[in-house]
Parts: C-alpha cells; sequence; structure tokens
C-alpha cells in the first residue's frame, strides 16, 4: 500500500516535512497552511504530490488545512511585523537585565500562540525574570532557545569567501560532520582563517567533495610508503591527485622526483631495482626503463642473443 504526501518548508533552506493533501491539487510554490507539533503552521510546497510506501512514513501523517489565501497572507504579513517589534523589545529586556547574551531572531507561529527567541551564549544562562517580562509584555506562550554558532549563520545570512551566498542560508537544510582530515585529504592549507567559514567552525564545502578524494586516493601509494619509481628505490613525499603524478624522494641520491603514478610500483621483489641500459644498448632502440623484472629478463635476452653471435 502507499500514500499520497507532499512535502512542506516552513523557513528557506530549512527540513522539509510531509503531510497528507487530501482532496487539495497542490503544486510546488503553493502556500499552504497544516497542523503541526508546535501549532498551526505557514508553509511552501517544495515537492508536489507523490505516492510512498506505507513503511517510510513515520508517525502519523497529518493533512494539509487548506491552501494559504488572501486572508492567510495578511496574518502571514502582520506575523513579521509583530516578529519585527518583539525583536527590539527583547534586545531592550535583554539590556535591562544585563545578560550575557546574542539575540539572533524571533520567530511567532502562525496562529499567534507561542512566539519563539533564538539567542547564542558563551555558556547556560538563567533567563527567567527575562522570560516573565517577555510573558507580561506580548500575554502569550515565550520560549528562549539556545543555538550554536552555525545555526546562527544559517539564520543571519551572508557571503562565503567563494562570493556566493552561504550554503546554509540557501539550499543546505541539515549540517554535516565536517573534520580537519577531510582538509588533509584534499591538500588544503590547514590555516583556520582559509578553511573556516563566517561562523568560525570548518566550512560544510569541505564535505562536499571529500568522497571523490577518497576513491582517486585509492589509486596511489600512502605518504612514506616505499616504493619502485624509474629511477630506483625511493619513498613517497607527495601525490597530486589532478595531475595523476607521485612525489618520489629516491633513495640513493636523495632527490625528489615526480613520475605518472602508473609508474609507480609498491608491489617489488626485495631488493628489486629499475637497470638503466648500458651503453651498447643506447643505439638501439633507447628504450625506456621497465619495472625490474622485465628489464632483467629484457637484458638476459640481449646477452643470450649477443654471445649467440
Amino acid at each position: 500500500m502507499s500514500c499520497l504526501v507532499v512535502g512542506v518548508r516552513f523557513k528557506a533552506a530549512g527540513k522539509v516535512y510531509y503531510f497528507d493533501p487530501g482532496d487539495l491539487f497542490l503544486s510546488v510554490g503553493d502556500g499552504v497552511i497544516v497542523e503541526t507539533s508546535r501549532g498551526v503552521e505557514f508553509g511552501t510546497v517544495v515537492a508536489g504530490p507523490r505516492d510512498v510506501p506505507d513503511e517510510e512514513v513515520v508517525g502519523a501523517l497529518k493533512k494539509v488545512l487548506r491552501r494559504a489565501g488572501d486572508i492567510d497572507m495578511e496574518q502571514l504579513r502582520a506575523n513579521q511585523e509583530k516578529e519585527t517589534r518583539a525583536y527590539e523589545i527583547c534586545t531592550e529586556k535583554i539590556t535591562s537585565h544585563g545578560l550575557p547574551m546574542k539575540l539572533v531572531d524571533v520567530e511567532q507561529t502562525f496562529d499567534g500562540n507561542k512566539i519563539i527567541f533564538y539567542f547564542t551564549a558563551d555558556g547556560r544562562i538563567d533567563f527567567r525574570e527575562l522570560v516573565k517580562d517577555l510573558a507580561a509584555v506580548f500575554r502569550t506562550r515565550i520560549e528562549l532557545r539556545q543555538i550554536g554558532v552555525r545555526d546562527e549563520a544559517k539564520m543571519m545570512g551572508g557571503l562565503g569567501c567563494c562570493g556566493r551566498e552561504l550554503c546554509c542560508a540557501t539550499w543546505l537544510s541539515d549540517f554535516s560532520s565536517v573534520s580537519i582530515r577531510m582538509a588533509k585529504e584534499q591538500n588544503l592549507s590547514l590555516n583556520p582563517t582559509k578553511i573556516s567559514g563566517i561562523c568560525g567552525r570548518l566550512m560544510c564545502c569541505l564535505k562536499y567533495e571529500n568522497e571523490a578524494y577518497e576513491q582517486a586516493r585509492e589509486c596511489f601509494p600512502e605518504p612514506g610508503k616505499r616504493v619502485l619509481a624509474p629511477d630506483g628505490m625511493g619513498r613517497v613525499t607527495g601525490i597530486n591527485i589532478f595531475k595523476q603524478t607521485v612525489s618520489v624522494e629516491l633513495q640513493e641520491s636523495k632527490l625528489i622526483k615526480e613520475y605518472p603514478v602508473t609508474d609507480v610500483h609498491t608491489d617489488f621483489p626485495e631488493g628489486g631495482q629499475i637497470e638503466r641500459p648500458n651503453n651498447k644498448n643506447e643505439g638501439a632502440g633507447k628504450q625506456s626503463p621497465r619495472p625490474a623484472g622485465r628489464d632483467q629478463k629484457h637484458e638476459k635476452h640481449g646477452r643470450g642473443a649477443g654471445s649467440g653471435k
């Protein structure tokens, strides 16, 4: 069995929630009024009607109450004006109470039953007196919610170092885990100012290409590994995924040379070396160096042919 659902988003770049459209014919971009755990809310359809198996539906699927009309749009604009006023009043109250917190955003539910104040702070804040003052002013339920710096950047928006709007503020609905190892895998500078976003955390875009780098690295030897290069034994000092080359520090000369990854071997016999062509063979073809096993066979064959003559 399957059921018909539509995807609804309540904020720009927010999570998508699914609802039962019922008898309504909805399309992407339509404003709708739905019932959520927080009460009645206004949302925008971002995924058109589609059938999904019953097993994929988690919990009870709530219905879309109606398509948003002119009255609903007026209510939405009125709520936005109240949010602006609530922000100013809350900022004044925070200053008067001397609380070490920064107000980021204010959100009022569509039905006006609750106002949510989002703030950041270094630690836990005792804001009980602040809640009492706000409740006395607005005569409704008050909720103060502490958020992190990444959520603050998502709400505030801005421009990244690439010159484009922040991914988290435009389309990224969930924050993925990002580690310094991803920057190392991509051979990026580990300077915090170059790999951190405006939130002060590692940039989310480090995650985007990390999987491609991990797959590409499977074809390369690990740095520090002992390898057999065309000019002899050595150790890997670096790789270049884009050029498909490996930098090797040669064991004898201590020079660092760059070779195509296909010319560097990790599987070789103990003591394996690449023999250089001797002077007698230089004029007969000027063959390029090959892996040790093949060169030894070729040299033996050449000597045998010469002795036969």
